[in-house]
């Protein structure tokens, strides 16, 4: 179990009890130093206060890091590239965030000549294979530390009583100020687990929600917007260039606006069991809607249907941890050879819940009116050649009724 050859470990840390506890607890268990990591992926007021809890806690070394930029650019932005949905409906907010964690971690490691790395994730759910397979992938000879597949604190009132024993701060809030819910959040979503949603009959209440407000309360007035493409990603809403976490966050803004994002699913744990949760994504379900949108005019049909093949394997690598693994690699390279031509305007409506899709226009466009037309097309398209290529298909479907007689 513990190896008291460890010298010193980073620990990816939130300053929530949890991970307070964990630093504590790898101290005292491997007589090592812990460097404490905190990414700002979007989560919002909790890293305020992490640096103050990991001194007060004896970090050897802390480090504090806004990663925001760099999460949208490098894995939100690309993941989207592939409209990647895992099981028809999770947009993959929360394991698309572990691989960049893990990855400063190890850098973390290299420059602080750690031998281990630790995280807080429990032995039941997706986040801990998520972080070990980037940290093995990056570091082969890491070694691991998963608390929670080691100690003996198994309930919440074991973990208190550990923080009450050891001096570590319990912040006692007001009743109804704190969410009963175990929640993740980043710049891409938040998620919702735990307390009354284990019952899968039982409909989270409204309190529940922080990030969007119900489609019942949504605006009456429906709100339009404009997406510029290039390559792929969104470089401008409405006409203004933006930074990509700077154009997450004003989607996020627009989709909490009207109601936009809410989902409530049972999903399949890469462990095994199944998992109810609710998630707000409120910019990436526009995101995936308009991407779409965008695609469907400049690209190639076959590339179009090859990608739509290829996305469900690609989500499901995410959702199991494999971002670094050579295969997923590939993959994303194809994606973005596929991306070059994806470039030009979207236009949306948001109302009540919905992102409806009312225009969309590029430079690269493949959409031929003179083709397509219901009109008089001056001789574009010959619809005497329909004939022969529906013999043509048509020709196994034949000889193989013909054998049927």
């Amino acid at each position: 179990m513990a190896n008291s050859k460890v010298n010193k470990v980073v620990l990816a840390y939130s300053g929530g009890l949890d991970t307070s506890i964990i630093l504590k607890w790898l101290q005292d268990t491997y007589d090592c130093d812990v460097v404490t990591f905190t990414a700002d992926i979007g989560q919002g007021k909790e890293v305020e206060d992490a640096r103050a809890k990991a001194k007060a806690g004896n970090a050897s070394a802390i480090y504090i890091e806004d990663l925001t930029e760099e999460f949208v650019r490098d894995y939100v932005f690309p993941m989207f590239r592939a409209n990647a949905i895992y099981e028809g409906e999770y947009l993959l907010g929360t394991s698309i965030a572990r691989p960049l964690i893990a990855k400063r971690m190890i850098e973390i490691a290299n420059a602080e000549g750690a031998d281990a790395v630790s995280h807080g994730a429990t032995g039941k759910g997706n986040d801990q294979v998520r972080f070990e397979l980037g940290f093995y992938g990056l570091k082969p000879d890491v070694k691991v530390i998963a608390p929670w597949r080691e100690w003996d604190l198994n309930s919440r009132e074991q973990m208190l009583a550990y923080a009450e024993k050891h001096g570590i701060p319990i912040e006692l809030k007001r009743e109804n100020s704190k969410s009963p819910y175990s929640m993740d959040a980043n710049l891409l979503h938040i998620s919702y687990e735990g307390y009354d949603l284990e019952d899968p009959w039982v409909e989270p209440g409204e309190a529940m929600w922080r990030w969007s407000v119900s489609p019942e309360t949504a605006p009456d007035q429906a709100e339009y917007v404009e997406l510029t493409y290039q390559g792929g990603d969104i470089t401008a809403i409405n006409g203004v260039a933006m930074t990509p976490a700077t154009v997450l966050r004003e989607l996020n803004r627009l989709g909490g606006k009207h109601g936009i994002g809410r989902i409530d699913i049972v999903e399949n744990r890469y462990v095994g069991m199944k998992s109810r949760g609710c998630y707000e994504t409120p910019g990436g379900t526009i995101m995936l809607k308009a991407h779409r949108a965008i695609e469907s005019l400049t690209l190639d049909r076959e590339a179009a249907h090859l990608k739509d093949d290829l996305m469900p394997r690609y989500a499901k690598m995410i959702y199991n941890g494999y971002w670094f693994a050579p295969e997923c690699r590939m993959m994303q390279t194809l994606i973005d050879a596929s991306q070059s031509v994806v470039n030009g305007d979207v236009r949306l409506k948001l109302y009540k819940g919905n992102v409806i899709v009312v225009g969309r226009r590029s430079d690269q466009s493949l959409f031929s009116e003179s083709l397509c037309t219901f009109e008089d097309d001056a001789g574009a398209y010959d619809q005497k050649d329909a004939g022969g290529f529906i013999k043509l298909n048509a020709l196994r479907l034949r000889l193989a009724a013909l054998a049927d007689r």
